[in-house]
This record gives structure tokens, sequence and C-alpha cells, in this order.
């Protein structure tokens, strides 16, 4: 397991990357999971001018996925309804930076594992809210696939 503000797979974090490979090389895991909850302080933080201080460098990661689909966010009319349809943006984006990454490229054209999983739980009545999978093998955009592993 492994956790950080916000469920942020981002390709410089090195203890991120290191959990992950781990996980993929040594354990042959055949299921990760990126589980956000609705009401995320570090998402709906990220939507405001606040500056926070270093964990501006962090929530910048969230405010790209808020820019790409701010259109489909910015119509709904309550900010309770526009933090967690951002963080179940922010999930689908994180599990396809998973996907980008080489550790599961390797394993999926090797192992044929794993099958990457984005859900978000619902603090309020405890239920888990399946958001999108790519299963191991899924071809992504070729501007990410690596020919050489």
């Amino acid at each position: 397991m492994h956790r950080n503000i916000a469920n942020l797979v981002v390709h410089t974090d090195l203890n991120l990357l290191s959990v992950l490979q781990y996980a993929v090389e040594v354990l042959k895991v055949h299921h990760i999971i990126v589980c956000g909850h609705y009401g995320c302080g570090g998402v709906k933080a990220s939507m405001t001018h606040h500056n926070l201080g270093i964990i501006n460098k962090w929530l910048r990661n969230i405010k790209d996925v808020y820019r790409i689909h701010r259109d489909e966010i910015d119509i709904l009319e309550d900010e309770e309804a526009r933090v967690n349809k951002l963080v179940e943006f922010n999930i689908q984006e994180q599990v396809m930076n998973l996907a980008k990454t080489s550790i599961v490229q390797k394993a999926w054209k090797h192992e044929h594992i794993p099958h990457l999983h984005g859900w978000v739980y619902d603090l309020k009545d405890g239920i888990i809210k399946p958001i999108c999978e790519i299963p191991a093998g899924t071809h992504i955009d070729p501007l990410y696939e690596f020919d050489d592993l």
C-alpha cells in the first residue's frame, strides 16, 4: 500500500515508483487499485487560489486535471458536487498515469499483469464506486508506449 495526498501517481515520485516496482516485479500483484474518497481535502484545495506553500507544487498535478475537465466540473452548481466530480476525474488520470509507467508496461508485456482499477470511496455511506479500469495489456496512446521493454 502506498498513500499520499489526493492519491497522485507522479512520475518523479521515487517513493511511489519504488513501491510500484516492488509490488509489480517482486510480489507480482495482479491488481492495483487507486482509491480516492469523496470530499477529499487535497482535491478541494487544488480548486482554490490559496497559497499553501510547498503543497502547491503537489496540488498542481490536480489543477492540471481540473483545467482539462473545467467545463464539465464548473457547470455543476453545488461546490460539493464539483469537488466530487474532480475526485472522479483525478482517479481516472492517476490510473492512466500508472499505465504510462515503464514498470506497468513491462509487466503487461512479459507477465500480462497487473489489472488497474480506479475507485472512489464514499465516506458518507461506505460504498465504493468503480470509476475506471485498465486491463493488463491495454494499448494506451502510442506516445506513452515504450518499445524496448
